[in-house]
């Protein structure tokens, strides 16, 4: 049995990661048939459980949510992937949960998007300055060179990059000239008026997955193409799309399976926004994880220190 640790994780790179998610999905796998993901309330919070099967593998993350930790000094959210043989069911090796969240969360979104993007240089506005904002970053400049990244943060102060305040007139001239915007945050209302977005964007919005909690107005949603890693999942879990839905700008008609647009069944018009709206899935996870076994020189180390690392959700 492996330990992999977070540089172990992340040494498989965004451009690895990405083509992992993309081949999986042309090679037939289906996220309608994927595991929903499951609560389990504890006395000092929750465990949130992740499993997922594949050719060759199983493997499920365990997400620790303590809400008293941040008064501890400790994270909030912690978590571990644990990857088996699917035959056998033996334990194969134990992953940095926390960064396999970081890295796949970003290619997925990159995946889903890819057709879309720019062939020149993009201008990026991201929403939020944590991991998940600064991984996006990332990942999106290992496919297209970037010209501007301006961060907007609710309040500044608090983050650790280089941000300006979201209602500021910056912050609107940056969204107005976006290509891509990221929203990558905790907030559970529209973070600002789509009507400032270009009708050729591309929106990701990965921060929100409880069903009441959105980060996007419905009047992007009803004007855009909306893209989601599954259907029954995003009217179950996404609250952009389940309450667009409820306002009456969006059907669940209009959803299309980010399966489609990988395998190009479907390519999305390039004169209205595109949105892509994430929850985190569980084959996500069992995918990257699995590329990251595949790594050559994999890490290997001891046992797992179950104390470290922070996600940002599932």
């Amino acid at each position: 049995m492996r330990y992999l640790d977070a540089d172990a994780v992340r040494a498989l790179g965004p451009r690895a990661a990405v083509q992992a998610i993309c081949d999986a999905l042309r090679d037939g796998l289906d996220p309608a048939a994927d595991t929903p993901r499951a609560a389990v309330t504890l006395s000092h919070g929750q465990f949130l459980l992740m499993p997922s099967e594949a050719v060759g593998a199983a493997g499920v993350k365990v997400v620790t949510v303590a809400p008293e930790n941040p008064a501890r000094g400790l994270p909030r959210i912690q978590a571990a992937y644990l990857l088996f043989d699917r035959e056998t069911l033996v334990l194969r090796a134990i992953l940095d949960g926390a960064a396999l969240t970081i890295v796949r969360t970003p290619a997925v979104s990159v995946a889903a998007v890819l057709a879309r993007l720019p062939d020149q240089p993009v201008r990026i506005a991201v929403v939020g300055a944590g991991p998940q904002a600064v991984a996006h970053v990332a990942t999106l400049a290992a496919f297209r060179p970037l010209a501007t990244v301006t961060y907007l943060a609710r309040d500044p102060s608090r983050t650790s990059v280089d941000a300006i305040s979201l209602g500021s007139d910056h912050a609107a001239e940056a969204l107005r000239g976006a290509d891509v915007v990221v929203c990558a945050t905790s907030a559970r209302s529209p973070l600002f008026d789509s009507a400032l977005l270009r009708d050729d964007v591309v929106v990701i919005a990965v921060g929100a997955h409880e069903p009441g909690a959105r980060e996007l107005d419905a009047a992007l949603l009803g004007r855009g193409t909306v893209i989601v890693e599954d259907v029954a999942t995003a009217l179950r879990e996404a609250g952009d799309v389940v309450l667009a839905i409820a306002e009456h700008t969006l059907t669940a008609a209009d959803l299309v399976p980010m399966r489609d647009v990988v395998t190009g069944a479907v390519a999305a018009s390039a004169d209205r926004p595109l949105v892509f709206k994430s929850v985190g899935m569980s084959w996500q996870d069992l995918v990257v994880a699995q590329a990251v076994m595949a790594q050559p020189g994999m890490a290997c180390h001891g046992p797992a220190d179950p104390g470290h690392g922070q996600s940002s959700g599932g």
